[in-house]
């Protein structure tokens, strides 16, 4: 008995240690910060460089913890519902997350995404934005909204992310930028 007692006390203290990890993981980065230069293989079939769209595009970078999951699924559809709003801003969406890319492609393909969604499988550009959830190996719900001169505009953590309102708010604000 008193080793059952013993385990499921450090299964429990595991567990919130893994919880507080994941719970307290914030990204490092700051409004105003050049945002990480990446390559990422994408559903498109191509790569996907960030600095492609410095002088050209504004880009919102999703970044989502796991692929067929229901609030990564209303994340994605949201996306995609307002896809046509950030197309007429010139805004480029992208989401990321550490699944491989085949998964990530039949995702793409079952929600009918018209914007690349990126393959982070080694962990790097997740580490390097500082949203990867730790010993969970996925990355944390984070948006950043980074304009055409490569600098980060907007950030959006948790909850907040879940939705591309902010991201859209953020996008046009920086459109009308003289």
């Amino acid at each position: 008995m008193k080793i059952a007692f013993a385990v499921t006390g450090v299964l429990v203290v595991g567990g919130l240690f893994v919880w507080a990890q994941v719970a307290s993981a914030k990204t490092n980065l700051k409004v105003g910060d050049l945002a990480p230069d990446f390559t990422l293989s994408s559903t498109s079939g191509t790569d996907f460089t960030l600095s492609d769209f410095r002088g050209k595009k504004n880009v919102v970078l999703a970044f989502f913890p796991k692929a067929f999951t229901s609030g990564c699924t209303r994340e994605m559809t949201a996306y995609q519902a307002g896809i046509g709003e950030f197309n007429g801003i010139q805004a480029q969406v992208v989401s990321i997350s550490t699944d491989n890319l085949d998964t990530l492609k039949r995702w793409s393909t079952e929600l009918k995404a018209s914007f690349p969604m990126l393959s982070d499988a080694n962990h790097k550009v997740s580490k390097e934005y500082g949203v990867l959830a730790g010993v969970l190996g996925y990355a944390n719900r984070t948006t950043f909204v980074i304009d055409t001169e490569g600098r980060i505009q907007q950030i959006e953590e948790g909850s907040a992310a879940l939705g591309p309102t902010g991201a859209a708010t953020a996008c046009k604000r920086m459109s009308r930028k003289p």
